[in-house]
């Protein structure tokens, strides 16, 4: 087996050492001594495949030492991620530009000026959500980045011996500081809070990264493509569901809405305002235009003056904004900015002169960068995106329909309801009673409606409809809106979850782009969201990436028919289990004709931090999203061979029949999922403001993708990820070898799929969630584990001979070193998870130091398999 990277295996010793020295200095020699021994028990274990030695190590640790143990673990499993983090996005900065190298390809290929305009059109939408996936608290997570930011600074080649001291003296000051801080949240955020670290991060990353990133893209077009790319380019943008995403979530009401689109405009404003500032000291010159001189013409410094007025302009929006944060009612003075334009204006009339007057390069100096800015961000840095549960405008309605004496809107057909909604859409006359008995549900909806109506149409996006199944789904939220006061067409976006929702999409959408009066409401133009985590929850992961993609087909054809401009929407997740990999295999997998030049993705929880955390880190994550998002447009890949279709929709009823024989069928599947996995417990856990079932009561139906997913993360059976697969596979291998091994070779979408596969399959490990067993469930439900555990090792067999490998992840040498090395420090922390788990679960109190060691496995195991949920 390889070794990992010398640079990254220098980080990993340095940061494992550090963290050494500070549990020898903090909590004695005889505790290091201990961490050490499980470490090397661990790691011999795993050359001997004997874990016994290690299990009796634990099992008599003194219940004093437990909590300083299992820290011990976690830390190095964060400290080791810090080091990859590091080392990934410096070798994306030191290789040779891929996307130098995909432009001069393409180039070649399609012609400059094509690619030229396909680069003009980019139009990459990434959703920031709050879905409850990130562990780690918000506190630790800067002090990680201050790790990367001096592991980066070490490595000049021309630091003085002095220089590498101080950095050696900071990463050891780091390190105490994250030993010294409790890793585990005791409150969990609000819906507020979660918007603020959107924010954050926004601040603290993208601020630079997005200038910096499409100064670099226009360098490279101006260079190879002879043509540089206009001032306004936009090629990604930035959305949020933090604050606005209500489904399920009851934390999430109009007035958490209201402050997070005014905490937005109040974080807008006072970053535009430090760059004002900036601009102020730069642009000191005299000579200006005639445009701008007219407006100041005896000043000495009329770029100044010009700023001066924009930066009174942002101060007074940043007053008018805290003042109504802090809820007083005032009339909105005028000056306060409410649109792109108010900023734009002064700051071009900036740029033209400098042109005018023979300085382009101040003109294309920081003064760019804010005008691009201004373009990626808006006034309130993330347009917000509102999703509800479609049953809400449903029961809204009903409650109506009833009280106008017009008959119960929920039991009409769907005729009946597109009927009524079209005639109310079209009439001229409100629906809506001035006061009416409703219910606190019905209020809350009609409420968030009506602060989407008054506020700028700039700082709003889409409003998501969860499980819609019928048209009537959109058009009642466009009726709601419109008795509401709404004078836009806000963009209206169904969701499709289940496997039934998938395949019903395409008719669902014919039948709306069928209607006259929707489809000027849309002029033309739709967003439609593909649900990827509940229809793995609902089919199996095999059987709804195979629906994905044949719903995603259909309406890129219907879309055509009608002349309807699609933008698929992905819900992904961090998870392979809920949608997660690489950008570029999932980029690969679209359907041909299904990017055409925009996207739109949705970014959670810890994945927003491993992708755009750091500058350096989201410079990459854009570079890998254009290439990518280019090759998807420019060279989509062939649709599949009749052959292939045949056969995969084969092996996709198998897989569903498997998944949900196990899932939905076996009397004890619950109960085992219950007894084995610390599902329960992960409410200890204060991982967002959303509650973790849709509903209060319920069994496996009600829970949540992520949690579903977290907890057979934490006993590393990652069930979710392939249960059902084996089957396919296997009725392939039987039924059409040949067709099977073509589908490997030369389609993307199925190769892609088995890659991920083998990822989690190597993350997987059947003596672990044995001894889970075990330990926590009761003898008559073993029969079930034990066929869970053979079906994971066969399904490992059939990809290794698939692949005509001896080994999973043998094509990947560095992932399979990176789990080698993790695999001693994730394994104690999985075996004293269960004796934690056993002691909470027996009734006796349990000491509130083991308590937090138990919520310290789970962020630790998390960390060592880089996902949540």
């Amino acid at each position: 087996m390889s070794e990992l990277p010398e640079t990254l295996r220098d980080n990993v010793r340095l940061l494992g050492d550090l963290l050494g020295d500070t549990i020898r200095e903090h909590e004695g020699q005889a505790l290091f001594d201990k961490v050490e021994e499980i470490r090397q028990l661990g790691k011999t274990g795993q050359e001997v495949e004997d874990a016994e030695p290690l299990v009796d190590m634990l099992g008599q640790l003194d219940d004093a030492h437990i909590l300083p143990i299992v820290r011990a673990f976690n830390q190095f499993l964060n400290l080791a991620n810090i080091a990859e983090q590091e080392y990934y996005a410096s070798a994306e900065a030191e290789r040779e530009d891929g996307l130098k190298a995909m432009l001069l390809d393409f180039s070649a290929t399609y012609g400059k000026d094509e690619l030229a305009t396909v680069i003009r059109n980019l139009s990459i939408d990434l959703v920031l959500t709050a879905h409850p996936t990130e562990v780690t608290r918000r506190t630790l997570i800067r002090k990680y980045d201050q790790v990367v930011n001096t592991l980066v600074d070490r490595k000049r080649g021309n630091l003085l011996a002095y220089e590498q001291d101080k950095h050696h003296g900071r990463l050891h000051r780091l390190v105490e500081e994250i030993w010294s801080t409790d890793e585990i949240r005791s409150e969990r955020p609000t819906a507020v809070d979660e918007a603020k670290w959107g924010f954050a991060v926004i601040e603290n990353s993208l601020w630079q990264a997005v200038p910096d990133f499409i100064r670099h893209l226009d360098r490279l077009c101006c260079r190879h493509l002879d043509q540089c790319l206009p001032i306004d380019l936009q090629p990604l943008k930035f959305y949020s569901w933090m604050g606005g995403d209500r489904d399920g979530n009851p934390n999430v009401t109009h007035k958490v809405t209201k402050e997070v689109l005014l905490l937005g405009r109040w974080m807008a404003a006072e970053l535009y305002l430090r760059d004002v500032h900036g601009l102020g000291n730069d642009l000191s010159m005299l000579h200006a235009s005639a445009d701008l001189r007219a407006r100041c013409p005896d000043s000495p410094t009329p770029y100044r003056e010009v700023l001066q007025d924009l930066r009174r302009r942002l101060q007074l929006t940043l007053e008018w904004t805290e003042a109504r944060l802090r809820g007083q009612v005032m009339v909105q003075p005028e000056g306060v900015v409410t649109s792109r334009e108010d900023l734009l204006e002064p700051l071009m009339l900036c740029y033209r002169s400098l042109r005018e007057v023979g300085l382009p390069h101040i003109a294309n100096g920081p003064l760019i960068d804010t005008i691009r800015r201004i373009h990626s961000f808006g006034i309130n840095l993330v347009p917000l995106d509102i999703r509800q549960d479609g049953e809400r405008h449903v029961q809204v309605m009903d409650e109506l329909t009833t009280y106008l004496e017009l008959g119960s809107y929920k039991d009409w057909s769907e005729d009946e309801r597109q009927d009524f909604l079209l005639a109310q859409l079209q009439s001229k006359r409100p629906l809506l009673p001035v006061d009416w008995p409703m219910s606190e549900e019905t209020a809350e909806v009609l409420a968030t409606c009506r602060v989407i109506a008054a506020e700028p149409r700039e700082i709003l996006s889409h409003y998501i409809i969860s499980m819609a199944q019928q048209p009537s789904d959109v058009l009642v939220v466009a009726l709601l809106l419109k008795e509401c006061g709404m004078r836009w067409p806000m963009p209206i976006v169904p969701l499709f979850e289940t496997l039934d929702d998938l395949d019903r999409a395409p008719e669902v959408m014919g039948r709306l782009w069928q209607l006259p009066w929707y489809k000027e409401y849309t002029d033309g133009c739709q967003t439609v969201m593909i649900g990827y985590s509940d229809s793995a929850k609902d089919a199996g992961k095999f059987a709804a990436t195979w629906a994905q993609y044949k719903a995603q087909e259909k309406l890129v054809k219907l879309s055509e028919q009608h002349g309807i401009q699609l933008v698929l929407f992905h819900g992904r997740g961090g998870t392979v289990g809920r949608g997660g990999g690489p950008v570029e295999k999932a980029m690969a997998s679209q359907p041909p004709g299904s990017v055409r030049g925009r996207i739109r993705v949705t970014e959670q929880g810890e994945m927003i931090r491993y992708k755009f955390g750091q500058p350096r880190v989201a410079f990459a994550s854009f570079s890998t999203y254009v290439a990518a998002t280019l090759r998807a447009t420019l060279s989509p890949h062939a649709a599949p061979a009749e052959e292939w279709r045949t056969l995969i929709e084969g092996m996709a009823g198998q897989s569903l029949e498997a998944y949900r024989k196990v899932v939905r069928g076996h009397p004890d599947f619950v109960p085992y999922f219950r007894s084995l996995t610390p599902e329960q417990e992960l409410n200890l856990l204060a991982l967002g403001s959303r509650p973790a079932k849709r509903k209060a009561s319920g069994g496996v139906e009600s829970l949540r993708a992520i949690p579903w997913v977290f907890a057979w993360t934490q006993v590393r059976l990652n069930l979710p990820s392939w249960l059902g697969t084996r089957q396919a596979l296997e009725y392939a291998l039987t039924e059409a070898p040949d067709t099977l091994q073509d589908m490997i070779e030369n389609w993307p979408f199925f190769s892609s799929f088995l890659d991920l596969l083998e990822m989690v399959i190597g993350k997987s490990d059947g003596d672990i969630s044995g001894y889970y067993e075990k330990q926590l469930a009761a003898p008559e439900l073993h029969n079930l584990g034990a066929e869970l555990r053979t079906d994971l090792a066969e399904l490992e067999a059939l990809i290794n001979r698939i692949k005509k490998q001896d080994a999973v992840l043998s094509g990947d040498p560095v992932l399979q070193k990176a789990l080698e090395v993790r695999k001693p420090y994730v394994d104690p922390l999985n075996y004293l998870q269960v004796e934690l788990l056993r002691r909470y679960r027996s009734g006796k109190d349990i000491s509130p130091e083991l308590e937090r060691a138990l919520k310290v496995t789970m962020a630790g195991i998390s960390a060592g398999m880089r996902n949540t949920g």
